[in-house]
């Protein structure tokens, strides 16, 4: 495929915490059949092995290597270089930078760990522990497309919220949105959580732009099938007024 020259983020975190670094140009050849995270390891191995960049399965299953490639989020070890080389305008390098929404470790390497700690918010699924647990296929369906979520935070990287705003502290971001979804849909799960999507979760910060779901790798439709959803339970449990009048006369559980 000939020669081609990246240029790839450099850095660390000032005392501040804030990205301090520069963007470093890297020409290696490439080979047929490439993806971006092969050439981050071809850069490693002839020019700078001390470059830092995470990567585990190389398969699209572990969401490791989230990265921003020509500006836009993607997994590297699913981004084809031929794919690339044909959006990169002509005479242009291929742009490499770590995550911009969370903060920077080193180089390629983002600090994900807020993810982590809202996991541990989000209670389990609480299930009848008198009787089996049997329900419909279409039930199963419905919840089984959240469970294909890879955790690789692209989906929270480009979220405008989260990106701009930084309301790690307010917002549950996408990713968690499709977790609380896969929960408050279970046809088995007794726990309510509207309440908690609404105000712990602020689930009202999210206008569905949609540039979510545009770059899931996993091809889950983040915002049709988890948040619009989750809003329209919102609505109907606190804003809805015929709903809460029959709430109130006892006509809905």
């Amino acid at each position: 495929m000939g020669a081609v020259t990246f240029s790839v983020f450099r850095g660390v975190p000032d005392q501040d915490g804030d990205p301090f670094g520069k963007m470093i140009d890297y020409t290696i050849e490439l080979d047929e059949g490439m993806v971006v995270l092969d050439a981050i390891h071809s850069i490693q191995a002839e020019f700078a092995p001390d470059l830092a960049c995470r990567w585990n399965c190389k398969a699209g299953k572990c969401g490791s290597c989230s990265a921003e490639v020509n500006g836009k989020s993607r997994l590297m070890c699913m981004t084809r270089m031929d794919e690339i080389l044909e959006e990169t305008p002509e005479g242009e390098a291929v742009v490499v930078k770590p995550m911009q929404t969370f903060p920077l470790v080193k180089d390629l390497v983002t600090d994900t760990s807020w993810a982590y700690q809202t996991d541990r918010k989000i209670s389990p699924i609480s299930g009848p522990k008198d009787k089996d647990w049997v329900f419909s296929q279409s039930e199963a369906d419905r919840v089984q497309e959240f469970r294909s979520c890879i955790e690789c935070m692209l989906c929270v990287n480009t979220c405008h919220v989260m990106r701009e705003h930084q309301k790690f502290d307010e917002f549950a971001g996408p990713r968690f949105f499709v977790r609380l979804a896969s929960l408050e849909m279970h046809p088995l799960d007794e726990r309510s959580r509207i309440p908690e999507i609404k105000d712990d979760f602020g689930i009202g910060y999210c206008n569905i732009t949609k540039c979510c779901t545009e770059v899931c790798p996993a091809g889950i439709n983040i915002t049709d099938n988890a948040i619009i959803p989750l809003k329209e339970r919102v609505v109907t449990e606190f804003y809805d007024p015929i709903a809460i009048i029959g709430k109130k006369l006892g006509l809905r559980s």
